[in-house]
């Protein structure tokens, strides 16, 4: 890849969306939630061994000519780029994500301010695994109802923004636009950290045209309702490329190593 018209028409195919004519709030709305029915959020290049590199080019090769997903930084850089080519105004912002009272490291979420024709500035966030299907309203001061909960921006200390999901802090972000380079910290830290929960985890997702989420964590195949209900599946080793092609979307090669296997000599 790497022209641009033809990276974009890639790129829009991978989501099943038509070119928009105009960047508007619903050209936003469809791409976003195309976008988490497509293209799952996934951490299996740091099980497989594949490096991850935080440039436009080679985020766009990895989603859109390899089909593949990602974690944030992968799946948010890679939209942010698309949403350009379309006409979007695009910020690259920073997160930390909350694990009850405690935040994380800094950099440790990337998310996207977008600004579509009208004037008003939305949150777009395709690489955090469950969260809201739709843009968030970056000035409403009130409940955001969508399908994947109700969700609330809450001021912060020195200008931030908590968001929150039914009623419960998800992550707090900055109103500075960064560059994609001054994540490559929190990057480093969520591929090769002990403590991160990616290291210490595997785990693919992505949301179903009607509302359902897929999840494959480990061997632990799991389907949850859009009303919570919730159906697990403990897959054999067998049953895994066929899972992440079948149900993902991905086709591996191999399967990805489980957190705390050390690979043996011939690297599997």
């Amino acid at each position: 890849m790497g022209d641009e018209h033809q990276d974009t028409a890639a790129y829009l195919r991978r989501i099943g969306v038509t070119r928009p004519a105009v960047p508007d709030l619903p050209a936003l709305r469809e791409l976003h939630r195309r976008h988490l029915i497509a293209v799952p959020f996934e951490n299996l290049s740091l099980h497989l061994d594949e490096e991850i590199v935080l440039e436009d080019q080679a985020l766009l090769d990895k989603v859109v000519a390899r089909s593949r997903g990602g974690f944030c930084y992968e799946l948010n850089g890679a939209f942010a780029s698309l949403l350009r080519r379309l006409g979007f105004q695009v910020d690259l912002l920073a997160a930390r994500v909350f694990d009850g009272e405690r935040l994380s490291v800094p950099y440790a979420h990337m998310l996207l301010r977008v600004q579509p024709v009208e004037g008003t500035a939305w949150l777009a966030d395709v690489g955090f695994g469950r969260h809201s299907h739709y843009p968030l309203a970056l000035e409403e001061t009130g409940d955001q109802d969508d399908p994947g909960g109700t969700f609330r921006l809450r001021p912060a200390p020195e200008g931030d923004l908590d968001v929150l999901r039914d009623g419960q802090p998800v992550y707090r972000l900055e109103r500075r636009a960064r560059a994609l380079s001054d994540f490559e910290g929190g990057s480093w830290y969520n591929r090769t950290h002990p403590d991160s929960t990616f290291v210490r985890s595997l785990v693919c997702s992505r949301l179903t045209e009607d509302g359902c989420r897929l999840t494959l964590s480990g061997r632990q195949f799991v389907t949850t309702g859009a009303d919570g209900s919730r159906g697990e599946t403990e897959l054999s080793e067998g049953q895994l490329l066929e899972t992440y092609r079948e149900r993902f979307g991905l086709r591996l090669d191999r399967a990805p190593r489980e957190p705390g296997r050390r690979a043996d000599a011939s690297g599997a």
